[in-house]
């Protein structure tokens, strides 16, 4: 006991030296109680200020609560979102599980411009929720907090899971929930992977220039999450490079995208 103790205090405090990805945890719970953890109001107050910048025309894109100055486009994520689109008719509804207050939204909104009947549904935590409805709500960008609701109103054609499914305490389980909904087309976008193919927890530690914190964060074996869509019988249609070069500070790693549908077109 003595020994894990001494242990997790010098992961801690290895890692608070500078930003990145340390530790190989147990679980999760050992991983959260070896984090400084993070304040949600402020990041959300962050996001709320940058993303208010892109609307006003004061910045071309937020991403994690920082702006910038030109739109780093993730031209995979365009073609795969444009596909759904043209393959239901000119209807693209999309559910942005995790999706802040509709950062993906505004990276890809002007794309996408062409498709006549585009709904983006943002599911995320209540007062991200309130935040985008009370500010950033429009006719076409909506704000839900479940999975379940944004389902009953919109009937999403494509679910959309960008740099989330690494941050769930139980990622694998909670997969699998979605794919039970069997929504037609699913993006795996900016998910982490260990080049070992072996699931592995880290504590992430965030850049101060972003703002201070950190918090688990996992890498996956890729193996396991192709065999999830496998089981739930989607197919593979495009795997592709993720804008992220994230990895461990001592394991070989990589982040990419997948883009999967329950019925092929041949």
């Amino acid at each position: 006991m003595v020994f894990k103790t001494v242990k997790r205090w010098f992961q801690r405090n290895r890692s608070a030296q500078k930003p990145g990805f340390y530790g190989d945890y147990p679980d999760w719970e050992a991983a959260t109680a070896a984090s400084t953890g993070y304040d949600t109001l402020h990041i959300l107050e962050q996001t709320r200020q940058a993303l208010g910048k892109v609307v006003r025309g004061e910045a071309a894109y937020e991403r994690d609560s920082v702006t910038f100055d030109r739109i780093q486009h993730s031209f995979p994520l365009l073609a795969c979102l444009m596909r759904t689109g043209i393959k239901n008719g000119g209807r693209l509804s999309v559910l942005d599980f995790g999706g802040a207050l509709g950062s993906s939204y505004y990276q890809c909104k002007n794309f996408l411009a062409p498709i006549k009947d585009l709904r983006w549904s943002v599911v995320e935590q209540p007062a991200h929720v309130e935040c985008g409805e009370k500010e950033f709500q429009t006719d076409t960008l909506r704000f839900y907090r479940s999975v379940k609701e944004c389902i009953l109103h919109e009937q999403p054609n494509v679910l959309l899971l960008s740099s989330v499914l690494q941050y769930l305490p139980a990622p694998h389980s909670f997969l699998r929930e979605l794919l039970a909904y069997k929504i037609p087309s699913i993006i795996l976008d900016r998910t982490t992977f260990l080049e070992a193919d072996r699931d592995r927890i880290t504590v992430q530690v965030v850049p101060p220039r972003i703002y201070k914190g950190s918090y688990p964060a996992w890498f996956f074996g890729e193996t396991a999450i192709r065999g999830l869509f496998k089981e739930s019988h989607y197919d593979l249609i495009l795997e592709f490079d993720a804008l992220d070069k994230n990895s461990p500070s001592d394991e070989p790693a990589y982040c990419k995208g997948f883009l999967y549908e329950k019925d092929v077109i041949q």
